[in-house]
């Protein structure tokens, strides 16, 4: 039976019954629960860039002109376009290779298993030679009246682009059935490797050819403005996004003296953008990024030229491990989501194993999987800016907004992108933040699974082959600065695996024995921890249920073979024990006594009883590990 609710009658608010639930009530259980700490240290989060992220967000967060926002409307934040485009976006899969046979073969099977474009690396040393020739083998059988082709060309994107027209046009296809992107972006080449072959000057003339080039192709795109690679060196969310603004700036400025006007200049020019497993801050990056963009067209009088700017979301190559790279999948996956649930046109999703070499079949299943998850059974697409309308989503876009905004404002006033890249303030900044993200992973505030959280000792099983070494070409450079150094968050610790694994090769692998004292419950969180912690510098460590006291730790460790020990109990069991055991494991032999812990005001009684290192959380891993490797060697 079905009851029809009278006009008249009053509605009954959701929490009738309930006490009225106030920030001063929560504010008071937060007190009793971190029992008198600082507020703000131990509940407000901070970005790289220094946002604050609050404990939780009421309607008192809400900003004054969210509520009123629609997709489709300026300033663009909750997306391009007004309702659901399919089941979303454009699944595009990266192709390399030098056989241009070989990379047809890959493409076909990508398409037919569900890839809907294509991003095709020419030149670079594993890219196709950049004729018509490569192109028409390698695009031999793809319907390129469907199929976007998006080129990943660097400097030789204007021959890369000459030669995919000409495929265009020995298929007969008409400007409106092109569809793809020439990419070409000379400033982010700059960036990337510190020089380029022609003048800026040149160079940027040649965007604008690119542009006329394209003017009767509505489904094709010149440019891109490329933050992948800043982020891929180190750049927050906020630097990355004033680089993209400070580069699309620079074309248009370039497009007008060349008589292209914005609002024509605008719709070629494709923005790409890094996500990595940060979701909600990747989603408030997109969004970001859309207003932004759409802030420079109405700057420039085409505010409606912004909403044919397409936004390209790739998962980060930086936050990407050689080691154990079974949990990239799990990276990318939840990249992937991001870049859907920020409403990207097109979200290219690196294989898991791109850090280690070529990728196979299987990879790129992997990759274009992950994507048909989200849009066939996640339904991701079917709705437009679902973040939309969340108090901590929308305060976060807008205060990246504005930190962008502010860094882009300090790019222009030195000149513009390409003067702040040959100063090198833009570089001294981005390393800046990379070091302290480098700091913040090796001392374990950011936690990296499989490399320095729950690291897998032994193989994988992972062995692709390798990426063809590419010499480094002798300089013809036109112009010069300090080039951004890309590297990816693991390769510290997986620099020390690679050291462990040569000395294991030789028949003496790293190994410490583990004095665990007490019953399991008694050491089990500090001997886990342990174990991890040492592995992550390529160092075993085998758990034992433990040892009753001191001189049955001995006897085992006397029997193992090693010479380093490291005792491991709860602080009760340490304060009846642990010194006992040091001077017993020092009496069997060992040479290096390791406790797990900090050892409070007993350091000097401990070190005295032979303890000769403490672990703890919070210390630099990478610093300890290296010099703990040099200790066992």
């Amino acid at each position: 039976m079905t009851v029809t609710p009278s006009n008249d009658a009053p509605l009954m608010p959701l929490a009738t019954g309930f006490a009225e639930a106030t920030r001063d009530a929560w504010l008071a259980l937060v007190e009793k629960a971190i029992k008198g700490s600082d507020f703000e240290k131990k509940m407000v989060g901070k970005t790289a860039d220094g946002l604050r992220i609050e404990p939780i967000y009421t309607p008192a967060d809400a900003l004054a002109f969210a509520g009123a926002a629609l997709p489709g409307a300026a300033p663009l934040t909750r997306g391009t376009n007004a309702a659901p485009r399919g089941l979303g976006w454009d699944i595009r899969q990266y192709h390399s290779g030098t056989d241009p046979s070989a990379v047809n073969e890959a493409i076909l099977e990508d398409l037919a298993g569900g890839t809907t474009s294509i991003a095709l690396q020419i030149g670079g040393g594993n890219g196709l030679a950049a004729n018509p020739a490569a192109l028409t083998r390698a695009l031999d059988g793809v319907l390129l009246e469907m199929c976007p082709v998006k080129l990943v060309a660097h400097e030789d994107t204007p021959a890369a682009a000459t030669a995919l027209m000409a495929v265009w046009d020995a298929r007969g296809l008409a400007s409106r059935d092109r569809h793809g992107g020439f990419g070409y972006d000379p400033i982010g080449t700059l960036a990337v490797t510190g020089q380029l072959a022609q003048t800026l000057p040149n160079a940027m003339a040649q965007a604008a050819t690119l542009i006329r080039a394209t003017r009767d192709m509505p489904n094709v795109t010149a440019l891109s403005a490329d933050g992948h690679a800043y982020h891929c060196a180190g750049a927050t969310e906020a630097q990355e996004l004033a680089s993209i603004l400070a580069t699309v700036v620079a074309y248009l400025r370039a497009a007008e003296a060349a008589g292209i006007s914005p609002a024509e200049a605008l719709p070629k020019i494709t923005v790409t953008l890094a996500v990595d497993a940060d979701q909600f801050l990747g989603i408030a990056k997109l969004r970001a990024a859309r207003r932004l963009v759409w802030r420079l067209a109405d700057a420039s009088g085409a505010g409606e030229a912004a909403k044919s700017v397409r936004f390209e979301a790739v998962t980060s190559w930086r936050m990407l491990a050689k080691r154990d790279p079974w949990t990239n999948i799990i990276r990318t996956a939840i990249a992937c989501a991001t870049g859907a649930l920020g409403g990207a046109d097109s979200v290219v999703v690196l294989p898991f194993t791109f850090p280690l070499g070529e990728t196979d079949s299987f990879a790129r299943r992997v990759s274009r999987n992950i994507q048909i998850v989200c849009q066939e059974e996640s339904n991701l697409g079917r709705v437009v800016d679902p973040a939309g309308g969340s108090w901590y989503v929308e305060k976060l876009t807008e205060d990246l907004a504005q930190k962008a905004w502010s860094l882009f404002q300090n790019i222009e006033r030195e000149g513009g992108i390409s003067a702040a890249l040959t100063k090198g303030s833009l570089q001294a900044a981005i390393a800046q933040s990379a070091e302290t993200k480098a700091k913040a992973v090796a001392t374990g505030k950011v936690e990296l699974t499989g490399v320095s959280a729950f690291p897998l000792l032994g193989d994988d099983g992972i062995a692709p082959k390798p990426w063809p070494h590419v010499p480094p070409a002798k300089s013809t450079a036109a112009v010069t600065v300090a080039p951004l150094r890309q590297a990816r968050l693991s390769e510290p610790f997986e620099a020390l695996r690679d050291a462990a694994d040569t000395r294991t090769r030789s028949g003496r692998p790293y190994a410490v024995f583990l004095a665990s004292l007490g019953d399991v419950i008694d050491h089990n969180v500090r001997s886990t921890w342990i174990k991890n912690y040492l592995a992550a510098g390529g160092i075993a460590a085998a758990m034992t249920d433990g040892y009753p006291g001191a001189q049955a730790a001995a006897d085992a460790f006397k029997s193992s073979g090693l010479t380093a020990a490291c005792i491991c109990s709860s602080d009760a069991i340490y304060a009846g024990h642990a010194e006992a055991t040091a001077k017993a494991l020092k009496s069997a032999g060992a040479k290096l006594v390791l406790m797990a812990g900090r050892p409070g005001d007993r350091e000097a009684a401990l070190r005295q009883a032979g303890v000769d290192q403490f672990l703890a959380a919070g210390a630099d891993a990478v610093a300890t590990l290296t010099d703990l490797q040099k200790k066992l060697a």
